[in-house]
């Protein structure tokens, strides 16, 4: 069963190329160029020492046990493993987490508000994988100092706006032609929650 854990370092490999695969295909992500390990371990060790969640889904590796005293096919559909927990088994099939708002470092009227990033590895589209990252990073979220979340989506991403909307979260902007990948002119829409 898929297992919700917090991320460590060693996830990063898997990660990257989650994120990478979006990028020759599609316009969920605004760049070109894949990014390395090292880039994205920075971003890791940037959120995490900022006190913001990364979350990785899990799955077990075929015939992996788990973790002694804790097996993973044992585990509900879903369930959040304590820190520490399942750290290192299975095979990450995706991620999520949160940073700051338009650089809330220099606007610190924004400490409250943070963007999120989701990605699921594209064979596991549509299995339930999202939802679970999602409901986990939410629950983070409510129980922390933050008290809005807020998603940037291409406009085209039509799945991404169902998928935000079915969470809670509102279509509050759409900025026509802010981005540009593939030579073409991108419209991106954000969307918000209140968590806190």
């Amino acid at each position: 069963m898929t297992v919700i854990r917090d991320a460590i370092e060693a996830d990063m490999a898997a990660v990257t190329d989650i994120y990478n695969s979006y990028l020759s295909t599609t316009t969920a992500a605004w760049s070109e160029r894949e990014q390395t390990i090292d880039e994205r371990i920075e971003w890791f060790r940037s959120r995490r020492s900022a006190g913001y969640p990364v979350l990785v889904a899990v799955d077990p590796k075929p015939g992996e046990p788990g973790e002694p005293g804790k097996p993973v096919e044992h585990d509900e559909p879903g369930e959040q493993a304590e820190p520490g927990e399942h750290d290192g088994p299975g095979v990450v099939v995706g991620f999520t987490g949160c940073g700051p708002f338009r650089g809330a470092g220099m606007w610190p009227g924004y400490v409250h508000t943070a963007e999120l990033t989701i990605f699921v590895a594209e064979p596991r589209l549509g299995t339930g994988v999202g939802d679970l990252l999602m409901g986990a990073l939410v629950d983070r979220a409510t129980t922390s100092d933050l008290h809005v979340l807020v998603a940037g989506i291409d406009g085209d991403n039509i799945g991404s706006i169902r998928f935000h909307e079915r969470w809670g979260f509102t279509e509050v902007a759409r900025m026509p032609e802010v981005g540009r990948k593939w030579d073409r002119w991108l419209d991106l829409v954000l969307m918000q929650r209140t968590v806190g």
